[in-house]
């Protein structure tokens, strides 16, 4: 169906987007998207253009996304799971069985749906904290940029709820996002000597100039552990101790397109894939580490699962 071709393919990749934010994974996203454009398609003779084609596939993808919710559950980062570790001379512990992980997205840094605070990893393991119902209303309205009679009727509710809804959503997530003023432009020369810095210190094992890029308030965490660290002490004396032990052990290279529009590296042990590291870096150093410890992920990013010639480090 030509009409429906041109009138809805340009909007995929914003669909895409919108169901990776109701749904913390990719792989559930582009799901998603394949069965509710296919739901659109079937249905397309039917549309009588009420409002846009754009409204319609996010009102059809919301409530694809709603459904698979309803089934599986949320997902989660090592941070929802439990406090951080006081101890980090213990190693990592393993998550609860069917642990459903939040994980990265490909996102071109050209993409306007990949606007950085939009798409960021903190945000969209922050969403998974809102009932989803919350979480698809503030992502309608705010991210969408629908008006709130729209939002109302893709939800089957009434705009009264749809601004109740709102209130308690973004005051849930205004305390649990990550701050926009701590974060720092991709191009800017002092990020990217900073990362640039942390690859070197990481790939020699070389905690001492690894530390000396961190923010005293870093995060660390390690899906599928379990275990996450908060401050620099506790990040430093975790890796120092069970992961930075052998200078030269660990190639790092940078991946393009990122994980979420933030500084990701590929990891490689040995030759051999090892995690995905997605970065936060801003003023004063690294604030955020996400080790994905999941070679299966390298594909989806373009990565070999055997490291190839070439330079280690970002340009």
């Amino acid at each position: 169906m030509t009409e429906f071709t041109e009138a809805a393919g340009p909007l995929r990749r914003e669909i895409l987007a919108h169901c990776y934010r109701m749904l913390g994974s990719a792989a559930d996203a582009e799901d998603a998207t394949q069965e509710a454009y296919l739901r659109a398609w079937r249905g397309y003779e039917g549309f009588e253009g009420r409002a846009s084609v754009r409204t319609w596939l996010h009102q059809i993808a919301t409530n694809v996304c709603l459904r698979a919710i309803e089934q599986r559950g949320r997902r989660v980062l090592p941070a929802d799971l439990g406090s951080a570790e006081a101890d980090w001379l213990p190693r990592a512990r393993p998550a609860p069985a069917g642990t459903r992980w939040v994980g990265p997205l490909p996102v071109d840094p050209a993409d306007e749906v990949g606007t950085r605070d939009q798409v960021r990893l903190a945000f969209v393991a922050a969403l998974q904290h809102l009932p989803a119902r919350q979480r698809a209303a503030l992502l309608l309205r705010d991210v969408a940029d629908l008006p709130a009679g729209e939002v109302a009727a893709a939800l089957g509710t009434t705009t009264v709820a749809v601004n109740s809804a709102l209130l308690r959503a973004r005051e849930r997530i205004a305390r649990a996002a990550p701050d926009p003023d701590g974060l720092g432009q991709p191009g800017n020369p002092e990020i990217k000597s900073q990362l640039r810095r942390y690859v070197e210190a990481f790939a020699a094992a070389d905690v001492g100039a690894l530390a000396e890029v961190l923010r005293e308030d870093v995060t660390l965490e390690m899906p599928p552990h379990a275990s996450w660290f908060a401050g620099r002490d506790a990040v430093i004396g975790f890796l120092g101790t069970h992961v930075l032990r052998d200078p030269g052990r660990f190639t790092i290279r940078p991946v393009t397109p990122a994980a979420n529009g933030q500084p990701t590296y590929a990891m490689y042990a040995d030759g051999e894939a090892h995690a995905l590291q997605v970065l936060e870096a801003g003023p004063g150093g690294v604030g955020r580490i996400d080790i994905f410890l999941m070679p299966e992920l390298f594909p989806l990013f373009g990565r070999p699962v055997t490291l190839p010639p070439g330079p280690d480090l970002p340009g």
